[in-house]
């Protein structure tokens, strides 16, 4: 998987193999993505055997794994767990295992925390609120801006395009956690009172949908705990719940819409200018909303989901 500072992420990879295929040498292509010719060789021959897929980023899982743990020894873990609600250290006397094998096991089938599982059946529990409205994530975003003519992305990495001093767009992202219902307001910067004007618009944006928001779920960023913010939230009657300190993945749906927005909006194909990206924002976010098909509401779209009478969700 590629890391943050990687030169050829997936959408690099798309754009080497966009330049060679519209007449770009092989060598010139590498240069302006700043890697090797070989690299890019790499990717053109994954991309011309396997098409687009070839572009993804493969498991470094080997294909053979020959001391791995048999099925039936894991069952016999996994069903000493559940009988016994132990840790991996108490189920390696159980079991006659290591106890690191115990662990590998549990945390395979995402049994590590037993704070996380069902307490009767040992099941892992994700929280999700019994109706829309009842929780509603907000969270902040701060994209670099396009500069006209477009950024790295077309013109490459050179000195002239390295610091040109465009600035940032903000955004406040707003997910409903029953029915991933979103909704994005771009404001002019982070502080309490664009932070204030954008709960203001997403509440009646949800409310003209049927959603009646009850509680509010965001970081500890000082717009959030500001008294513009509180004294917001107090108005519409809302319950404010703040993530516990340096734990993000409390808040992991707005996380995930964020970085679903980023990969299907922001960097999914190339844009001459920041305006033109921020007119594709609407667009792709109605699709989000009414034509995406959403793998925690079993294939169901977000708009789908919320025609759900109250009580009733499912």
């Amino acid at each position: 998987m590629a890391h943050a500072r990687a030169k050829l992420t997936v959408a690099g990879r798309q754009l080497l193999v966009a330049r060679i295929s519209a007449g770009y040498t092989i060598a010139r292509a590498a240069e302006a993505q700043g890697v090797s010719r070989a690299t890019a060789t790499k990717w053109l021959r994954r991309y011309r055997l396997e098409g687009l897929p070839g572009l993804v980023d493969r498991s470094s899982r080997p294909k053979l794994s020959p001391r791995r743990l048999d099925e039936g020894a894991e069952r016999a873990i996994l069903a000493a767990r559940q009988t016994s609600r132990y840790g991996p250290h108490r189920l390696a006397y159980l079991t006659g295992r290591p106890r690191s094998t115990c662990y590998a096991v549990l945390r395979r089938h995402g049994l590590s925390r037993l704070a996380d599982a069902d307490r009767v059946t040992g099941a892992p529990v994700r929280y999700v609120a019994c109706h829309p409205g009842a929780l509603l994530h907000q969270d902040h975003k701060k994209l670099g801006r396009v500069p006209d003519g477009g950024g790295h992305r077309v013109l490459g990495r050179t000195p002239a395009t390295k610091h040109r001093g465009t600035g940032y767009d903000h955004f406040e992202v707003f997910i409903d956690d029953a029915s991933r219902l979103a909704h994005v307001v771009v404001v002019p910067d982070e502080r309490p009172a664009a932070t204030v004007q954008a709960l203001e618009q997403a509440l009646a944006w949800f409310a003209a949908r049927g959603i009646h928001v009850e509680r509010v779920l965001t970081d500890n960023g000082s717009n959030y705990r500001s008294r513009a913010y509180a004294a917001e939230l107090e108005r519409h009657g809302l319950r404010h719940k703040r993530t516990r300190p340096y734990r993000p993945q409390t808040n992991g749906k707005a996380e995930r819409f964020i970085r679903t927005m980023l990969s299907e909006w922001a960097y999914v194909r190339i844009y001459r200018s920041n305006t033109e990206r921020l007119e594709a924002l609407p667009e792709w976010l109605y699709f989000y909303n009414h034509g995406r098909p959403h793998t925690a509401l079993l294939g169901q779209t977000p708009a789908a989901s919320v025609n759900n009478v109250r009580g009733n969700h499912n």
